[in-house]
């Protein structure tokens, strides 16, 4: 393997271990090679796996056309949800494994069925229902001094999620028309809606599942898929109380702090 790539992922690793942000690894892979960036992702991916760890589905980031602009690119990215990173509607969120925490809130997708074929229709048919969702986004990077491939190499930088518990088939709701605003400790801190995401989330979902069927890894029945924010991330600190509201898809929340 690129020695490079490795010395990537070893940076990485070792600051989630330490709990210490590292320099950026664009200096290790470039700052536009996005395919070694993925050899990265996958390699900490393999060693999250022997771990113990289980995958539960993807996210998507840099879905907004803003975020986009600043980091210089003109496509998403995505990374991969473990089991341990789910946390349920409410949950309390130890901060201990965070370093650098941002909240947004955004719409999950739940599949009923693998999704095999790049059209939009057989995207959407494969959707067994949503739910609303809250991504704490985390950088390893110092100061999240990021380009395309220090995130792309750190994981899409993903940090925990949160799911709700009110789900929707999408018969019963427009993703690209849902409001969405988030609170923390009971103030505004973040609004926005469907749109904000790729247009509409399904078109994030579908840009997803194209990726995923090229790189022969196609989205599988069961998979939870984290859309893209809805309006714009918060950082999260000790104590904080975040809350976000969906339209239909209803309240999700969670509490942060540290141990002790």
């Amino acid at each position: 393997m690129n020695r490079q790539v490795v010395a990537a992922a070893d940076r990485l690793d070792r600051a989630a271990a330490d709990g210490v942000p590292c320099a950026p690894v664009a200096d290790l892979i470039g700052p536009t090679d996005v395919d070694a960036a993925y050899a990265v992702q996958s390699l900490l991916t393999a060693r999250r796996l022997a771990r113990g760890a289980r995958i539960v589905g993807k996210k998507i980031g840099l879905t907004s056309e803003a975020v986009q602009r600043q980091i210089g690119v003109d496509r998403p990215d995505f990374g991969v949800l473990f089991d341990d990173m789910r946390f349920g509607n409410g949950s309390a969120v130890p901060l201990e494994s965070l370093l650098q925490p941002k909240a947004e809130a955004e719409i999950a997708f739940v599949l009923g069925a693998d999704i095999t074929e790049d059209d939009p229709a057989a995207v959407r048919a494969a959707v067994d229902h949503a739910v609303a969702a809250l991504e704490v986004v985390d950088s390893r990077i110092a100061d999240w001094r990021i380009g395309i491939t220090d995130t792309v190499a750190d994981n899409a930088s993903s940090g925990v999620f949160v799911l709700g518990d009110t789900p929707l088939r999408l018969a019963e709701f427009t993703p690209a028309d849902v409001p969405m605003r988030m609170y923390r400790n009971g103030t505004l801190a973040s609004e926005g809606d469907g749109r904000a995401c790729l247009g509409d989330p399904l078109n994030a979902l579908t840009w997803l599942a194209r990726t995923a069927i090229t790189l022969q890894a196609p989205l599988r029945r069961g998979d939870i898929v984290l859309s893209g924010a809805l309006g714009p991330m918060v950082p999260v600190g000790d104590g904080d109380r975040f809350e976000a509201e969906i339209g239909p898809l209803g309240r999700v929340s969670a509490t942060f702090s540290k141990k002790g």
